[in-house]
């Protein structure tokens, strides 16, 4: 199953890579990156229909944010799960993320034990 990590920081990548390692290593998730909401749209349009299962994306990022990819996703691509990361706890972005249609919110530090659980509710058995 595919996830796609949007995050304008490029060490995220390298932070998801080792922390789901195992996941990856066995085959049970795949990763992929983006460094932008309009890379993360043009990843999801390479492939028709998008093979991505999950977008876990920053809510800070310049140009198209966050909130703004969501809503974008979920007009196009409604079967995919997204859930919002913010380095910031506000309840205003957490509940216009939450009402746009976001499935969790995470915040930094990201927990990687939560992470992995919310990523096991929507694999297959």
């Amino acid at each position: 199953m595919k996830f796609l990590i949007v995050d304008d920081e490029p060490d995220v990548e390298s932070l998801f890579r080792q922390k789901l390692r195992k996941e990856v290593r066995s085959g049970t998730v795949e990763l992929e990156f983006a460094f932008s909401g309009i890379e993360a749209l043009e990843k999801l349009h390479a492939k028709v229909p998008p093979d991505v299962l999950y977008i876990f994306s920053d809510i800070n990022m310049p140009g198209m944010t966050g909130l703004e990819l969501l809503e974008k996703v979920k007009s196009e691509f409604p079967h995919i799960h997204v859930s919002m990361i913010s380095a910031y706890a506000d309840m205003e972005n957490h509940d216009r993320a939450i009402n746009s249609g976001a499935k969790e919110f995470f915040t930094k530090p990201l927990n990687f034990e939560s992470i992995r659980s919310e990523i096991l509710t929507v694999l297959p058995n």
